[in-house]
């Protein structure tokens, strides 16, 4: 490399540096320490490997770039803005502060060209995962001899934060085990985190670590000023199609910086005014006035617009001889892309006769693989539990990192780097994922599904063995709380169903619904199916008249969820039979119901009808909403049990005559 390149090349390094420190410094918030220690392998990636079009930061056959360490946001938004996405140097300015388009951890839909929703550590290492997952997965449905249009690769920058955080290692030890070949991470090892030097809690032979995982480990000395080693450890990696690589590149964190450089106080705070002017002095920068962009850096950088727009006009090529090859394999392709449905994608879905007993997870199996061959992009996969969640896709294989065959992802016993596995399929993109475990353990998989319900991704949850009525296992795995916590999660759309043939619904609509996650909270027991001839509405509206009293208007309204609903039916009976006029409400997704106008709403739970009573196997709370002050609620606000769960769920009062005994006392009879 020439000497004036070289330093074109430093300069541009050291341009990514100051203004992200400059903006840190203006919000008098932020991180400015891994800006400032890996620009430099930042810029090699972005500069000479990244295949990507600043122009059209959703083309398809783009790399990904996930910035785990969310907290070096500013990292991701200086590379984006002098690379020529539309990140404008003003937004720059605006970093940390109300309505600015840079927040202060990366928000994908948010901020152009920002991949993945990143701050809680570790996080982005498994969303990694998840988009070579798909690479792979899409490669081998839509590739064609002679004729490829599916082939990138997917980088991660991680930190010692990352990799200390567990969900990384459940997430690399997949990743191994599925060879997947086209996954990068630049590991940015500066030995220090927010409390001070990583050698007080974080020891271990990382390489090491991912070596036995079955990654390709290499090694950056001088991460600092090294751009030629770091250029080598990448070529190395993108050269390696039969297992992930990691990379550890030895960085000084607040690089530049004379009083903070390799310590803490260059991490989580700015450096102050003087030593933003004394560590730009130190790294030779000759402008004083903040914001500076040297024309010839900006040149240089955006020189990713005229690649970009080249690449993708090359692949353009590519896709439209293959579109014009394979005509309805390129309508599914736009299909998926769009996050459609096919035409009849819900052709086969079964219905079940009316008395007949089956588990909601059972039934909901059935319709996992009624809608599988008729949407092949649906991926599906589960914590090792398969046999118990009936998740399986029966007409797939199991899926093959190596070849990208399969639907079925065998996550293993790793449900936080599962959930957000898969949320990485889902911004990745073509992609409808689920993933399934037992719904207590939902509790592992939280952080990845809040930030799914930030960033209203279309990744589906199937969650079995919902309650107390699970039995024997006690409890330990019989979720209570998990429901109602759940259901307070912004954008989180919850749906419990009361039979088989309200599975099928529920199936439906968490198909249909793609701004947001769906949680669907099965059963293990069987459960009757029940007559819904007299029903006004469906599980599309969240909450409907199930059952409607007879002789005219209600006094009483039962409201259930889930396993209760033929309880609430079969307290119904009773309750007419003492000349009650009994209305049963099934209500398996509060948010759908919220979301209907309020004329609906007071259709269903007419504001007249004050003796309402609630019934769902969970925590009572949040329940005064529905069923009002005059109203009562059947539950579980302690924990369970361990006895067959007919048995746990008689001796916690789910029983049709306690339901009676309820209603009749808030009439008074």
């Amino acid at each position: 490399m020439s000497t004036v390149m070289k330093s074109l090349d430093e300069l541009c390094v050291d341009t990514i540096r100051t203004l992200s420190i400059d903006a840190v410094q203006k919000a008098n918030s932020g991180h400015p320490g891994l800006p400032l220690g890996a620009a430099p392998m930042a810029y090699v990636l972005w500069q000479r490997y990244l295949r990507h079009n600043p122009r059209d930061p959703h083309w398809p056959d783009r790399d990904r770039f996930v910035l785990s360490a969310g907290h070096g946001s500013m990292l991701l938004y200086s590379l984006l803005h002098l690379t020529g996405y539309d990140l404008s140097l003003d937004d720059l300015k605006q970093f940390r502060q109300w309505g600015s388009r840079t927040p202060g951890h990366p928000e994908s839909g948010h901020t152009s060209g920002v991949e993945a929703t990143t701050g809680p550590l570790g996080q982005g290492t498994a969303n990694a995962v998840g988009m070579a997952i798909a690479e792979r997965f899409l490669a081998a449905r839509y590739n064609r001899p002679g004729r490829t249009i599916v082939d990138h690769r997917t980088f991660a920058l991680v930190g010692d934060g990352d990799l200390m955080e567990g969900i990384s290692s459940e997430a690399g030890s997949l990743a191994g085990h599925l060879n997947l070949g086209k996954l990068t991470y630049l590991y940015d090892d500066n030995h220090v985190s927010l409390d001070g030097p990583t050698a007080q809690a974080f020891t271990e032979d990382v390489l090491g670590r991912y070596a036995a995982y079955g990654w390709q480990v290499l090694r950056v000395a001088d991460g600092n000023t090294d751009l030629d080693a770091i250029d080598a450890a990448i070529r190395t990696a993108v050269s390696q199609q039969d297992r992930p690589t990691i990379i550890a590149v030895r960085t000084t964190i607040g690089y530049g910086s004379p009083h903070k450089a390799g310590t803490s106080a260059a991490h989580g705070s700015p450096l102050g005014k003087e030593e933003v002017a004394l560590t730009k002095k130190d790294l030779g920068w000759e402008w004083e006035e903040p914001f500076y962009e040297p024309p010839e850096a900006v040149a240089h950088l955006r020189e990713a617009v005229e690649k970009g727009a080249k690449l993708q006009g090359e692949w353009q090529h590519r896709f439209d001889d293959w579109a014009e090859e394979n005509k309805e394999l390129a309508r599914e392709w736009e299909t998926a892309l769009k996050g459609e449905l096919p035409p009849g994608w819900d052709a086969d879905l079964p219905s079940f006769k009316v008395g007949d007993s089956i588990a909601t997870r059972s039934a909901s199996g059935k319709a996992i693989n009624a809608i599988a061959p008729r949407v092949p992009w649906l991926v599906g996969g589960d914590a090792d539990l398969s046999e118990s969640t009936k998740t399986k896709i029966e007409s797939a294989d199991d899926f093959d990192g190596r070849t990208g065959q399969g639907n079925n992802i065998h996550y293993g016993v790793r449900e936080h780097a599962m959930a957000a596995i898969g949320n990485g399929l889902s911004w990745h993109g073509a992609i409808r994922p689920f993933v399934a475990t037992f719904f207590c353990f939902s509790d592992y998989m939280r952080p990845a599904i809040r930030l799914a319900s930030l960033s209203e991704l279309s990744t589906i949850f199937v969650w079995t063995h919902d309650s107390i009525g699970l039995g024997e296992d006690g409890p330990t795995h019989q979720a209570v709380e998990q429901l109602m916590s759940l259901r307070a999660m912004p954008r989180m759309t919850m749906i419990r169903p009361g039979d088989a043939n309200e599975t099928v619904d529920a199936w439906r609509a968490a198909m249909k619904h793609v701004h947001g996650p769906v949680g669907l909270v099965l059963s293990r027991q069987n459960l009757p199916v029940l007559d819904r001839s007299g029903a006004r509405g469906d599980l599309s509206r969240g909450g409907y008249v199930f059952a409607e009293a007879s002789g005219g208007a209600p006094k009483v309204i039962l409201i259930a969820t889930g396993s209760e609903l033929p309880l609430a039916v079969a307290g119904r009976q009773k309750l007419e039979a003492g000349g009650i006029p009994t209305r049963v409400v099934s209500m398996p997704c509060w948010e759908f119901f919220e979301a209907q106008s309020r004329e609906y709403r007071d259709d269903v739970l007419p504001p007249s009808v004050k003796a309402r009573v609630s019934i769902e196997a969970g925590v009572t709370f949040g329940w005064s909403r529905w069923v009002g002050d005059g109203g009562a609620s059947i539950g579980v606000d302690r924990f369970g049990a361990s006895a067959p769960g007919e048995v746990v769920m008689r001796e916690y009062g789910f029983t049709a005559d306690h339901v009676v005994a309820v209603a009749r006392g808030l009439i008074g009879k």
